[in-house]
This record gives C-alpha cells, structure tokens and sequence, in this order.
C-alpha cells in the first residue's frame, strides 16, 4: 500500500495524490476521478503528468508542493 498526500481537489469532485511506494520510495501520482466519471483511480508517473499539458491547477499545486521543499533564505540576504 502506498503512502498518499491530496494535492488538489477540482470543483467537479476529480482529486490528485502525491503518492510513494513505502518499499523503494518511488513517487508518482494518483487521480482519482469523480463519480459520474467512471470513479476508476489510475496512478501516472511524474514525468508523464507534468508534461501532459501546462497550468493545469493539479500540476501547479505539485509544483508547489516541491517548492516547499527548498530552503530559501530571506529576501534581506539575497545578492
């Protein structure tokens, strides 16, 4: 069972994991669509879903997300 992080939930019920295999760490991505949309969860590499298409809101909350993750120091001590 894989580990899992809502990234985004759309207006129409469709919501994106972050999710990783606890056994070798590999990340990717599950969506899970609505109801009236077949409900079936499908899980999309990170390449494959960064790159199908640009600004999607699921995509930006990622990006986001990643962003979160490097430090950077205050506006004052930039050059």
């Amino acid at each position: 069972m894989s580990n899992r992080r809502e990234l985004y939930q759309s207006p129409s019920g469709d919501v994106w994991y972050l999710g990783r295999e606890p056994e070798n760490g590999r990340a990717f991505i599950i969506h899970q669509p609505n109801g009236p949309s077949g409900g079936q969860r499908s899980h999309i590499e990170l390449g494959a879903f960064l790159t199908d298409g640009t600004g999607k809101p699921e995509q930006q909350a990622l990006l986001r997300l990643i962003g979160t993750l490097v430090e950077v120091p205050p506006y004052a001590d930039r050059t």
